[in-house]
C-alpha cells in the first residue's frame, strides 16, 4: 500500500460571510456547506483520488457525524480499516466562517471525545508513506518510529500543540504552517525555522504561507516561492491538499522543487472551491 495518514477526521459546516461580527453583533451567512475534512483524511482522499492506495487510522464516535466520515472515505476509495469507533463518544465537529471577499476562516472545533488511538491500534504494515497531522501525538512518535528507515515519514504541522516537536528527529519531511513557525519561533521567519527544522534532523523542511507562497529546505537549497494566483473563495483545505501533492510527487518520482510546485500549484487550485473536497485539482491539469 501507498500511503498510511493518522490523524484527524471531521464533519466540517461552513458558512459564507461578508465579514465578522463584532461582540454582540449578528452577521448572516449566505451558503452553508457541509464536508468532511481534517488534514490526514482528507490529503488521503486526494491521493486517492489520484490513483494512490491509502489507509487512514483515526477515531470516531458512535454518531451521526461518525457515520457521515465513514460513508465519506469509503466513498472516496480510501481505506477505513484503521478507523476506530468510540462507542458512546462523540466525532471531531468543526463550525467554519469564511470571509466571502478573501477566503479567510475563521474556524471553531471540537476534538473527538473518545479516546485517542493506542499504538497498537494503528496498523503499521508495508508502506512507502506515512502522513501525521500530529493530533495524536504519542501514536504519532511510536508508529514514526516502527517506519523509521521503512517509509517516507511526513508531518503535516498545522498546529503548535504538545508533542510536535518530538516528530522533528523522526520526520524526513517536516512541512508547518506559517502560524506554527510564528508560535515555534517567536517570530515570523519562516526560512529561519525551515533552517532550525534541518538541525534537529528533517531532511525536507518547509513553511506554508498561504497567498505569500511558501518557503523550503532540502538539500543544500532554500527555495522560497509565490503562490499561484488563484480566485480565492476557501482556504480551508489548502494546507490539506499541499501535503498530498508534496506526497504524490515523490511517489511519481520527481524531485523536490518539482513535488513542491506541485504542491503549491494543487493547493491553489483547492482554494477555489468551498469546502476542503471540492477544489481538489485532477492530477492530469498540472504541468510544469
Amino acid at each position: 500500500m501507498d500511503v498510511l495518514g493518522l490523524g484527524q477526521c471531521v464533519v466540517d459546516r461552513l458558512a459564507l460571510v461578508d465579514g465578522y461580527p463584532g461582540p454582540d453583533e449578528k452577521r448572516e451567512f449566505e451558503t452553508m456547506v457541509v464536508s468532511c475534512g481534517g488534514p490526514a483524511a482528507t490529503a488521503l482522499v486526494a491521493l486517492s483520488r489520484w490513483g494512490r492506495s491509502c489507509r487512514f487510522c483515526g477515531v470516531v464516535g458512535d454518531d451521526e457525524e461518525g457515520a457521515l466520515i465513514r460513508a465519506d472515505l469509503a466513498e472516496e476509495g480510501v481505506d477505513a480499516s484503521g478507523l476506530i469507533v468510540r462507542p458512546g463518544s462523540r466525532s471531531q465537529f468543526a463550525f467554519i466562517a469564511v470571509e466571502k471577499s478573501r477566503g479567510s476562516r475563521r474556524i471553531f472545533w471540537r476534538r473527538p471525545t473518545g479516546a485517542a488511538p493506542r499504538t497498537e491500534e494503528v496498523p503499521v504494515g508495508e508502506f512507502k508513506v506515512f502522513l501525521t497531522d500530529g493530533l495524536f501525538a504519542e501514536a504519532s512518535v511510536e508508529t514514526a518510529r516502527r517506519l523509521t528507515g521503512r517509509a517516507l515519514v511526513v508531518v503535516d504541522a498545522g498546529t503548535l500543540r504538545e508533542g510536535t516537536e518530538a516528530m522533528l528527529p523522526l520526520a524526513d519531511v517536516f512541512v508547518a504552517s506559517a502560524s506554527f513557525a510564528r508560535a515555534w519561533m517567536g517570530r515570523d521567519d519562516p526560512a529561519g525555522a525551515c533552517e532550525r527544522m534541518r538541525a534537529m534532523g528533517v531532511k525536507v523542511a518547509g513553511v506554508t504561507r498561504g497567498e505569500q507562497g511558501y518557503v523550503a529546505s532540502f538539500e543544500d537549497r532554500t527555495l522560497e516561492r509565490p503562490a499561484h494566483s488563484a480566485k480565492t473563495v476557501d482556504t480551508t483545505g489548502c494546507g490539506d491538499i499541499f501535503h498530498a501533492a508534496l506526497i504524490e510527487g515523490q511517489l511519481t518520482g520527481w524531485d523536490w522543487e518539482r513535488s513542491f510546485e506541485f504542491a503549491a500549484w494543487a493547493a491553489a487550485r483547492c482554494s477555489t472551491r468551498v469546502g476542503t473536497r471540492a477544489g481538489i485539482p485532477a492530477r492530469t491539469e498540472f504541468a510544469v
